[in-house]
């Protein structure tokens, strides 16, 4: 069963794997959007980890929807409103449970996709990161390797999409070649979900 420390401890692995790809994910966003995704997320889950350890809240969901709060309110972009609403309605989803089921949290986080797909407006295939996280949920029931195995093939798909939805949609058939810098930190996200589970 999963607790609030496992759900921590995520988004303790989540920010030190953004720190670690933040040039890339910089880079990845430069020629198809503001080149600021790995610094705004940087910022982001910095802060969700500073928070987190001042207020330790005791039940699952309730550590998601304050790291969702906490995305929101300091990163710019898509990228804070899109990553805080999937925390905040996944965290929701959980409820006032003290411990979850890797099952649970795999409808959870479902629930928590959906909204991000309500609020872009995308499906897989519109090369956002929709294309990491619809096939990380399916996986999610199996296991935490099988999840992050579809994450990253989802991120690595988006190289030949031309993108429909954000900023880079504008640039049309331009979009083409480059993989999708939501879709490689939404991968990241899912990954650290091994790394809390000490896989």
């Amino acid at each position: 069963m999963l607790d609030a420390d496992f759900f921590r401890r995520w988004m303790t692995a989540t920010a030190a794997s953004v720190d670690r790809e933040a040039e890339r994910l910089t880079a990845l966003d430069s020629p198809i959007g503001d080149a600021d995704h790995g610094s705004n997320l940087q910022r982001g889950f910095t802060a969700v980890v500073a928070t987190l350890e001042k207020e330790a809240p005791d039940t699952p969901g309730a550590v998601l929807m304050l790291a969702g709060r906490q995305l929101i309110s300091t990163v710019g972009g898509a990228s804070g409103p899109l990553y805080g609403t999937l925390l905040r309605r996944t965290g929701k989803a959980l409820g006032d449970a003290a411990e979850v089921s890797r099952e649970q949290l795999a409808e959870a986080f479902r629930t928590g996709v959906d909204a991000v797909r309500t609020l872009g407006g995308a499906a897989p295939g519109d090369k956002t990161m929709i294309d990491a996280l619809a096939p990380a949920v399916d996986a999610l029931g199996d296991s935490f390797a099988a999840a992050r195995a579809a994450a990253g093939e989802g991120a690595e798909a988006t190289v030949p999409l031309q993108a429909r939805k954000g900023r880079a949609s504008y640039l049309g058939e331009r979009s083409i070649g480059h993989q999708d810098p939501g879709a490689t930190s939404a991968a990241l996200l899912v990954a650290a979900l091994g790394e809390a589970a000490g896989e």
